[in-house]
């Protein structure tokens, strides 16, 4: 029974997904079955961690995937600096939380194009927290596929 429980638990949790900025930080959100990828928000990235701890007070999260930014050659840029820096904090307050990279190539693009396609106005078009937050959301649907 208890091997059941345990098994229960672990598929009821949630996968994040962060499209990491030096200003802003677009997140993204598994439901607990880990089938449907919802956009959940987009925050100063100053404030990134302290999001995260009260989201991860209210829901169970198994994984947080996010965005490697890479040049065109395919090196990475100078924000995983920024970001394995972060993940290390975020590690000494959940030091079991499993972590992970995804390609983030060309979903800025993609996310302004399905934005585009939903009819929305130039000003919202433009809206650079509305195109973090489609990004994390692509990034943790090209994550899925793969795993």
């Amino acid at each position: 029974m208890l091997i059941g429980i345990g098994i229960f638990a672990k598929i009821m949790a949630r996968i994040l997904s962060i499209d990491y900025g030096r200003k802003r930080c677009g997140i993204a959100a598994t439901d607990p079955l880990q089938i449907i990828v919802t956009a959940i928000d987009t925050v100063a990235t100053q404030v990134l961690f302290d999001y995260l701890v009260k989201y991860m007070s209210e829901e169970v999260v198994e994984k947080i995937v996010f965005g490697k930014p890479t040049h065109a050659d395919g090196n990475e840029t100078f924000l995983m600096d920024d970001i394995r820096l972060f993940i290390k904090k975020l590690l000494k307050k959940y030091p079991n939380m499993e972590t992970d990279f995804q390609d983030e190539s060309f979903t800025s693009v993609e996310a302004k194009h399905i934005i585009r396609l939903s009819g929305a106005k130039k000003k919202k078009r433009k809206d650079k927290a509305l195109i973090d937050k489609i990004s994390a959301v692509i990034i943790l649907q090209k994550y899925l596929n793969h795993i």
